[in-house]
């Protein structure tokens, strides 16, 4: 028996086997495998990334420092002065994209931290680098995601949002954007040119927590089946690949809502999280995606 899911104007068939059911956490989660601190002492955590190791990257975004976080868990200083770099993500050329917002420029770091201007004059949060290069980028205070080419050149694909985290799918077909006070995520359909069409709320509803407004939703992470895994001020909340919730995670701190998530780890089923001046981690039984260079 097949099910279909509409996103957007696009049809998704499913196996009933395999999405039939609800896709609860106990698939994800390990017996006994709990919240791990990695780094503490920072000032604001943010923009979780991994190489192609397994090392996770993140910024202390006061601080304007990049942090590296290698597979024995030794943290260390990978940039000293990153002008504010907020998101992360590698790409497939091995370099290190970031969000410098204290420039308000995109740009790429190589192995040795020397960095390279990809864009300019854009108020950026958040991005996500796909297998072919290209980049999307949200700009919160301008209400629009951007679009940087593979050949630098950028234009605006959507507007009329206040976009914060932003996450493709496995297959790169669609991107899913946060918008931190809407009780669901919104969806796009990506073109081959990189435009954006059939936006949709399609995740949620978001869990909130009583008396705030709005969830909190930031960063964002999928998993190998298409999970997708958002941060907010309720936990780690986890949705199936036809956007129904499958649970929340909790938090490592009650106090302190999360901002980002990654998976790293040589096999990538470690979930890293930013939560306020702290990162943590927490083995899964889930495993990360690297954009295969089968997407758009």
């Amino acid at each position: 028996m097949l099910r279909t899911w509409c996103l957007g104007t696009v049809w998704l068939l499913t196996s009933s086997l395999a999405y039939g059911q609800d896709l609860p956490l106990s698939g994800v989660l390990l017996e006994g495998k709990g919240w791990e601190l990695v780094s503490e002492g920072h000032k604001f955590t943010e923009g979780p990334a991994v190489d192609v190791k397994g090392q996770v990257y993140f910024t202390d975004i006061p601080e304007s420092k990049i942090h590296k976080i290698d597979l024995e868990g030794k943290v260390t200083v990978f940039v000293d002065n990153s002008q504010k770099t907020n998101g992360l993500m590698f790409g497939p050329d091995g370099k290190l994209y970031g969000c410098q917002s204290g420039s308000r420029k995109i740009v790429a770091f190589d192995d040795t931290g020397k960095v390279e201007t990809i864009a300019d004059e854009i108020d950026s949060n958040d991005l996500v680098v796909g297998s072919k290069g290209g980049i999307f980028v949200t700009d919160p205070p301008g209400g629009r995601v951007w679009y940087i080419n593979p050949q630098r050149e950028k234009r605006v694909v959507a507007e009329g949002i206040k976009p914060n985290g932003l996450i493709l799918t496995p297959d790169e077909g669609t991107l899913v954007v946060t918008e931190s006070q809407e009780p669901a995520l919104w969806t796009f359909r990506v073109e081959a040119d990189g435009s954006l069409k059939y936006k949709e709320r399609y995740y949620g509803p978001l869990r909130m927590v009583l008396g705030q407004v709005g969830p909190g939703s930031d960063g964002m992470t999928v998993d190998s089946i298409g999970r997708l895994y958002v941060t907010t001020r309720a936990g780690l909340q986890m949705f199936d690949p036809t956007g129904r919730m499958g649970g929340v995670i909790a938090k490592p701190l009650r106090d302190r809502p999360l901002s980002n998530v990654c998976f790293g780890g040589p096999k990538l089923n470690v979930l890293y999280v930013t939560a306020g001046d702290k990162v943590f981690r927490r083995e899964t039984q889930a495993t990360g995606v690297r954009y295969s260079g089968k997407g758009k």
